[in-house]
């Protein structure tokens, strides 16, 4: 099968006409971020910000007519709202399937005050780290699967729109469907929602986008998903607090932070970061976990401290915040992890699993509050 090539896709996109300024996309300079990977495309098409989720048709029509050549596999196309330089932001406010358009927001109260909830979802919970390596994915997967393990309606975000894992950690293969057109049906395992790129891109594909497109990306998966009714939405964050980073904790209407570090002191630094990060944008943050905590010998029982260890409860103490609870380095929390089988799932009686449920209950206390429903039995799939 012959490869496709930019040429092709760029004469499948001047076939797609934006109906209120009569030409067609690439004649307006609307295309911008052209990757085309084997047989993997992806693209982005800026709009004026004004027009928002109206210029879904637009999206939908282009990927439509690069899906059509011969040896396109999967094409991933997002709308970036394009703002001229200098120019005001707009006031953010719903629209279409309910994401948030706008300006970054601002500290000190007004960026909260501007965001909209997803409908439905009745707190979004961002997992964090100041770098990666970490096993910030790693505890945003147990941690969800522990809040659904505990009765709460949950779903989980992919946010890592670089490095996206939830596909195999969870055991998910396929591609999201749409019934409308327009929003998509998040996949699903173990009894939680997931969204992630690495359903829409194959997970060899590398994502060379700047900054906007990411955005724009994040805030399609994020509002035009029909998560239904949820109590808490896990967003498994970007690792680091650049840009990226910093827009997503401003425009999503975040319950709160949780913040995973390692306990040695260069982890911590990067872990401070990140907590004021947060802060900086008035979100709450809920506390810090300390993962990788210990290691303890399967043969002999021997503890070793290989990282340190307490770091993060003396970090979040001098921080004026709550430690949420210590993860051991094991690998049984890895090589579950790698299989699509979380230990709260696999191994739901373990010490391990445990920890993530007492880490859930406490989150929980403090975005959702009230008691919680019984306890659903998760079927292996």
């Amino acid at each position: 099968m012959a490869q496709v090539t930019e040429a092709q896709v760029i004469a499948a996109l001047k076939t797609v006409i934006d109906p209120e300024q009569g030409k067609d996309i690439v004649t307006l300079n609307m295309l911008s971020g052209l990757v085309v990977r084997d047989s993997n495309v992806a693209f982005s098409i800026e709009v004026d910000p004004k027009r928002g989720a109206q210029a879904e048709p637009v999206r939908h029509a282009a990927e439509k007519a690069v899906e059509a050549l011969p040896g396109v596999t999967s094409v991933t196309a997002v709308l970036t709202a394009h703002r001229p330089a200098g120019a005001p932001s707009a006031p953010a406010q719903q629209q279409g399937h309910g994401h948030a358009h706008g300006g970054h927001g601002h500290a000190h109260g007004q960026g909260q005050q501007q965001k909209k909830l997803v409908p439905g979802v009745k707190a979004i919970v961002a997992v964090a780290s100041g770098k990666g390596g970490v096993g910030k994915s790693t505890t945003s997967v147990n941690l969800a699967l522990a809040l659904a393990a505990n009765g709460q309606k949950v779903g989980l975000l992919d946010a890592d729109i670089y490095g996206p894992s939830m596909p195999r950690m969870l055991n998910i293969q396929g591609r999201p469907v749409t019934h409308d057109g327009q929003t998509l049906e998040p996949m699903e395992n173990y009894g939680i929602k997931v969204m992630s790129m690495g359903f829409l891109v194959p997970e060899d594909t590398p994502m060379i986008w700047r900054g906007p497109m990411v955005m724009s990306a994040l805030q399609q998966m994020l509002g035009d998903v029909n998560w239904g009714e949820l109590d808490v939405l896990v967003v498994d964050m970007p690792p680091g607090t650049g840009d990226a980073q910093l827009t997503m904790a401003q425009q999503v209407p975040l319950a709160g932070a949780v913040i995973v570090s390692t306990p040695q002191d260069i982890a911590l630094l990067d872990a401070r970061k990140g907590l004021n990060m947060f802060r900086k944008v008035d979100v709450p943050v809920l506390g810090i976990i300390e993962n990788m905590s210990y290691f303890c010998c399967p043969n002999c029982g021997h503890r070793t401290d290989i990282f340190s260890h307490g770091g993060a409860r003396k970090e979040a103490e001098a921080l004026g915040t709550d430690f949420l609870g210590e993860v051991p380095l094991d690998i049984a929390i890895r090589e579950t992890s790698d299989q699509g089988q979380p230990i709260v799932v696999s191994q739901p009686d373990s010490a391990h699993a445990k920890v993530y449920r007492a880490i859930a209950r406490a989150v929980w206390e403090k975005v959702g509050g009230g008691a919680t429903r019984q306890a659903p039995r998760i079927v292996m799939q």
